[in-house]
């Protein structure tokens, strides 16, 4: 069985769910930021945001509505909500209009195959970077996989059904679109907002993927909705923010699944599911809670009943926190 289907056997099926509330805090952690509801500060490292500014009251206006649509069980409530964001948005001026709707000629020979394996390979951290990205890129695939799986309703007896092949997927994609100069194809959690608006099937993904080749010249008028929106030295994206705070809250349902009266089980489970927003990784997450459980495990004589794997990833992690941290 290959490394990464070996992993997810390792995951405990607490800690499966502690990952899919824990991306779902993430999700929705961004959501309030790109709201402009939450900000950094310098004492509390974050704060509530000025309630009184326009982009945020437009954001409120978009998680209000899309909360009420939920509620009336909208299927199309994710989506509605955001174009009613973007309406109100342009409406009051809020929100820029595109420069045009038609963009001009797209030069993709200039990031097409354009990679430097001489230059990697004069690096003198070239071990040390191939070896990171390789552990981000692992954990990272796995955490997303149990966390959308979890909320499409796929896991079966805690096990996620032909995942082998959805990994070698995402690693295909992940070469396949370097050599096309794009960013990084993987798994992604904004999936779980697909998977919220009914998406179930392989079907699905193709049909987002012509959509996008389709909004290919279409690029300005689909900036009016991914672009920030800058106001008083901070960027906006109050279309956006709405989807992902009710995605967000309704992955974090699956905490409920946790044993919270099980100390030894609950308390890295927690730690696993809090560290995903705060560190805003979903690898460093999963490191938590495979050195949180181990420990537990250990020393309350469970360690036997574990995967083999999840002590030795365990002690990987703390490895990699101990020399590459």
């Amino acid at each position: 069985m290959k490394f990464r289907e070996q992993v997810l056997r390792a995951l405990p099926d607490s800690l499966k769910h502690a990952i899919a509330a824990g991306i779902g805090l993430m999700i929705a952690m961004v959501g309030l930021e790109f709201g402009g509801l939450v900000q950094d500060d310098a004492t509390t490292l974050v704060k509530l945001g000025d309630l009184s500014a326009p982009l945020t009251l437009l954001a409120l206006f978009g998680i209000a509505l899309t909360i009420v649509l939920l509620a009336l069980r909208v299927r199309a409530a994710l989506f509605l909500g955001m174009l009613a964001t973007l309406a109100a948005g342009l409406a009051t001026r809020q929100m820029p209009l595109p420069e045009g709707i038609v963009a001009g000629d797209m030069a993709f020979s200039t990031v097409l195959a354009q990679l430097d394996f001489a230059g990697l390979l004069r690096s003198s951290k070239v071990v040390e970077v191939v070896f990171v990205l390789f552990f981000l890129d692992v954990f990272d695939t796995v955490g997303t996989l149990v966390g959308v799986g979890a909320r499409a309703g796929f896991l079966k007896n805690g096990e996620l059904p032909r995942a082998g092949r959805a990994l070698f997927c995402d690693a295909a994609a992940t070469v396949v679109g370097a050599s096309l100069g794009t960013s990084t194809v993987t798994s992604y959690v904004e999936s779980a907002a697909g998977v919220q608006a009914g998406g179930r099937t392989g079907l699905a993904n193709l049909f987002t993927a012509g959509l996008f080749l389709l909004a290919l010249p279409f690029a300005p008028l689909i900036a009016a909705v991914g672009s920030p929106v800058v106001a008083g030295g901070r960027s906006f994206y109050p279309v956006l923010a709405p989807a992902l705070v009710a995605v967000g809250a309704l992955m974090a349902k699956s905490a409920t699944y946790i044993d919270w009266d099980d100390p030894a089980e609950a308390t890295p489970c927690f730690l696993a599911m809090f560290i995903i927003p705060v560190s805003f990784s979903i690898t460093e997450g999963i490191a938590f809670g495979f050195i949180g459980l181990s420990l537990a495990s250990v020393v309350t004589g469970r360690a036997r009943r574990r995967h083999p794997l999840l002590h030795l990833l365990a002690i990987a992690f703390l490895l990699r926190y101990a020399f590459l941290a």
